[in-house]
């Protein structure tokens, strides 16, 4: 397996955000691309893009909740060949989109979030998990990639979103132990914990984002920290950077300047 060039990959949460602008910039002659979303229009507009850049493209409408659902689609990719990079970044937010939800800690989002942002990453890495250590260790001795789509929300947790932040947590938390079991099978896991990214989750927040990027941007950091191996993907680097020092600051330092955040928001 060439790790800067796969030519098999399967990405959850494609259809739009940083799962579509990673699909179309992984696209090219000689690529297949195994594309999963829960949106049917949107899915085949991705797809069909990727296709004009001469990728081979298999899309599936799919809630990554459903593990049954899963299990079986990602059988029916590894199937039809051998598939190089998993990508599970379906992920959704929702209690940061009003007022309303906010001051209720958004606990109706609660149990959505939870099972698309962190049962559907584990619905995601096991089945493909399972396939790739199957494989006679090659040449080389790695038998594929999975990268783990975080936050750095997961770094810290905040009131316009603790369902979020949590789950985001826990994938940070999923993912570092998962690659630890793992260092010795062939498999390189990756936890990749953008800052914020021009989607349809983020078009609903109504605080400030700092160093908002675009979808395209942040796929290029991706490739070339997968392509790397790099056990964390962070960035951008000067959010990253401090996001990492207020969570390393005591609550009696950090809490303050939180509800400060927090009035000014709302």
């Amino acid at each position: 397996m060439d790790s800067a060039h796969p030519k098999s990959i399967l990405i959850t949460g494609a259809s739009s955000g940083i799962g579509a602008a990673l699909a179309v910039a992984y696209a090219g002659d000689g690529t297949t691309l195994h594309l999963g979303g829960r949106d049917r229009a949107r899915l085949e507009a991705v797809a069909a893009q990727c296709r004009r850049r001469g990728a081979r493209v298999h899309n599936h409408c799919q809630d990554v909740a459903d593990a049954a659902g899963m299990t079986k689609w990602i059988e029916d990719a590894f199937a039809s060949g051998p598939v190089d990079l998993v990508i599970a970044n379906a992920g959704i937010g929702g209690e940061g989109a009003d007022r309303t939800q906010r001051r209720d800690g958004g606990r109706s989002h609660i149990p959505d979030i939870l099972a698309t942002n962190v049962a559907g990453v584990i619905n995601t890495v096991y089945p493909s998990l399972d396939r790739m250590l199957a494989r006679p260790r090659p040449v080389g001795g790695i038998r594929g990639q999975i990268a783990i789509m975080s936050s750095l929300a997961g770094f810290r947790g905040m009131p316009t979103a603790p369902a979020y932040c949590a789950s985001k947590a826990a994938l940070c938390s999923f993912g570092e132990g998962l690659r630890q079991a793992l260092v010795r099978s062939g498999v390189k896991v990756s936890v990749i914990c953008p800052g914020f990214v021009r989607s349809p989750m983020t078009a609903t927040n109504d605080f400030p984002m700092p160093f908002l990027m675009t979808g395209e941007r942040a796929a290029r950091i991706i490739q070339r920290g997968l392509a790397r191996r790099r056990a964390r993907i962070t960035f951008p680097r000067r959010l990253a950077a401090a996001v990492w020092i207020f969570a390393a600051l005591p609550p009696a330092w950090s809490d303050p300047l939180v509800r400060r955040f927090r009035r000014q928001t709302g």
